[in-house]
């Protein structure tokens, strides 16, 4: 009796069938999406051969927008309403931004939400809904290179991005349509990509120095295991703040003032120019046209060097926590691994080589190794490589703990703890009958909550009226791959328990996210129909050509009735071609394909008459 073959509900009865995974670098500056292909991660590019995605996006009336390359090129000329560096808003709120009126943006603050708002000609956009805009322009690039579906994708983060800016990322995920796999931190990707293609072993430094953000790992890579010992960073600085402190010197050394929004950044992009022109010369003409008039002024390297010397050693002070966290010294490091695209400025590589006592492994380009690495991790947690598999261990970024009385804040998971973990601790009440116990989450590294992050409150009702310190109350956290958190609380004697999925308040409600789920639903709908579009009227110039060219060809075989016949089903094809209904184009090629079936069996048998020509049975 044959076996019959079934399968998991949801999934394809064909368990052999490969899925198409990919990792995505979401980054400050530029962003990237990486795919196995034929066992080698690849970085994907657009239809012009470009791997990277410039992370800006323009939104402009009528409900369009430019992405990429084309709002990049706006950008000076329309700076309200073209954003770049989305990411360093994820999980903010306004107060968290240094300096917001240096910005050209128009930032809302009227209503209660927290959740940074920029108003655009299209209407006020959130970072989220921004960075949804470069996730999904990254997705339909896998899609329309693999010509199939996405299964899912690994996203990377920060390493020191909290709960809130981890939450934000998985909205824009979704908001994007995208099957979030697994965050994963951006040095950990990078050290699966260096781990793999070299496999190294020993104590890894990973120095992440990208567009917005700053990020060191240490790292352990032995026989597959990727462990984070300690991680560091700062959200706060990446290459856009060299441009900035470029851009504030030149303005200095000039005396140039700067008033217009437009000028700003005009003046911000030339010196980001300037800066990448440094990697290579020693000097290079900082040169903007602002509405004063041309500004140029020559800018040497160690001009640079010495205006940004601060920035330069505030990633050292942050390495130097890390070594001391992972119990290390600078000798136990056997290599540093260079990720993001600043660390090409030779003031980071020498810095680095200074500090640790050798050179840093510069190999693979830094700025796609970090979604290099995300695509190793995708193709395995789709189910593609199972050979091999490498096991990830990473570490949370900050400690997580509760309030306690007098407003101090006792850790339950430590910072740099390896995830996915769980941790539990007992607490009891501060009075005598209490029935009820408020449990405020917070994150951070200080001892009062004041100066913590707040990430959620709850409460914990029902508890049997006792005597104070008689109640037992268990409070558990759970960490899971992503750095995501939940909290539940139980009452150890009469088992009432509470718990909470962590939704930080500085993410979207999910209100707001079923509303905007629902826009790109419609949008998505829109999408869809063009594209059908677009496929029919291909199917039926190709069409159209072949039966062009089979009359050139075998015409004559056709009477006078079948040949306007077929004219007739041609012309009406043209016609259809126009019409903006994909149904009406198809309908007009099948008609044209099934009217000249006849025409197509008489060529064919015009061919067997040529081959048979001269031939008798036995040759045959």
């Amino acid at each position: 009796m044959a076996l019959l073959q079934i399968s998991e509900p949801g999934q394809s009865p064909d368990p052999h069938q490969r899925r198409i995974a990919v990792g995505i670098d979401l980054g400050t500056t530029h962003s990237l999406v990486a795919s196995v292909r034929n066992g080698v991660a690849e970085c994907l590019p657009d239809a012009e051969g470009r791997v990277l995605l410039p992370s800006v996006v323009r939104y402009m009336e009528g409900g369009r927008r430019q992405i990429g390359f084309d709002a990049k090129a706006a950008q000076a000329a329309d700076a309200a309403n073209t954003i770049s560096s989305a990411k360093r808003f994820m999980g903010r709120s306004l107060a968290d931004i240094e300096s917001p009126e240096k910005l050209p943006y128009h930032f809302k603050t009227d209503g209660d939400s927290s959740v940074i708002t920029i108003n655009t000609v299209d209407g006020a956009k959130t970072p989220i809904e921004i960075s949804a805009e470069i996730l999904a322009t990254l997705r339909f690039r896998a899609e329309d290179t693999f010509d199939d579906d996405l299964y899912g994708a690994v996203i990377t983060v920060p390493a020191y991005f909290d709960d809130a800016q981890r939450q934000a990322t998985k909205d824009a995920a979704k908001l994007a349509g995208i099957n979030l796999l697994r965050l994963i931190n951006e040095p950990t990707a990078a050290a699966i990509a260096y781990g793999l293609d070299n496999a190294a072993e020993g104590v890894y430094a990973v120095y992440d120095l990208g567009g917005g953000t700053f990020d060191i790992s240490v790292l352990r890579l032995s026989q597959g295991v990727f462990e984070v010992i300690a991680t560091g960073g700062d959200s706060a600085l990446g290459g856009d703040d060299y441009d900035d402190v470029l851009a504030a010197w030149v303005a200095e050394q000039t005396g140039t003032q700067l008033q217009s929004a437009a000028d700003k950044t005009i003046w911000r992009i030339a010196a980001r120019n300037c800066k990448q022109a440094l990697t290579d010369a020693e000097t290079v003409a900082f040169s903007a046209d602002i509405s004063l008039g041309t500004v140029t002024f020559d800018v040497k390297r160690e001009d640079f060097y010495a205006a940004t010397e601060a920035l330069t050693a505030k990633s050292l002070s942050a390495v130097r926590r890390a070594l001391k966290d992972a119990d290390l010294s600078r000798e136990d490091v056997k290599g540093v691994v260079m990720v993001g695209g600043s660390t090409r400025m030779p003031q980071i590589r020498q810095a680095v080589a200074d500090f640790f006592g050798c050179e840093p492994l510069t190999n693979l380009n830094p700025d796609e190794v970090v979604a290099l690495g995300a695509s190793i991790q995708a193709n395995q947690l789709a189910g593609n490589n199972t050979a091999g598999d490498l096991l990830l261990l990473d570490v949370i970024p900050l400690s997580l703990g509760v309030e306690t009385m007098g407003g101090l804040a006792e850790r339950i998971i430590t910072r740099n703890e390896t995830i996915p973990t769980a941790r539990a601790q007992d607490f009891t009440t501060y009075k005598d009958g209490q029935t009820a116990l408020a449990i405020h989450v917070v994150q951070g590294e200080r001892d009062l909550v004041a100066d913590c992050r707040s990430l959620a409150r709850f409460e914990l009702r029902g508890i049997p009226p006792m005597a104070a310190g008689a109640a037992r109350i268990r409070v558990t956290f759970t960490v899971d791959a992503d750095g995501l958190l939940a909290v539940s609380a139980k009452e150890q004697l009469s088992g009432v328990e509470a718990h909470i999925n962590v939704k930080p308040s500085y993410g979207l409600s999910d209100d707001e996210i079923a509303k905007m789920l629902q826009d790109g639903f419609a949008t998505a709908q829109e999408d869809m129909k063009a594209r059908a579009l677009v496929e029919a009227r291909v199917d039926a110039d190709r069409m159209l050509l072949a039966t062009q060219s089979a009359l050139d060809a075998d015409g004559d075989v056709l009477s006078g009735e079948q040949r306007d016949s077929i004219d007739a089903l041609m012309a009406a094809l043209r016609v259809a071609a126009t019409s903006d209904d994909a149904a009406v184009v198809e309908a007009a090629t099948q008609a044209l394909a099934h009217g000249t079936e006849t025409f197509a069996a008489e060529r064919m048998n015009r061919s067997i008459q040529k081959a048979l020509a001269g031939k008798d049975l036995n040759s045959i």
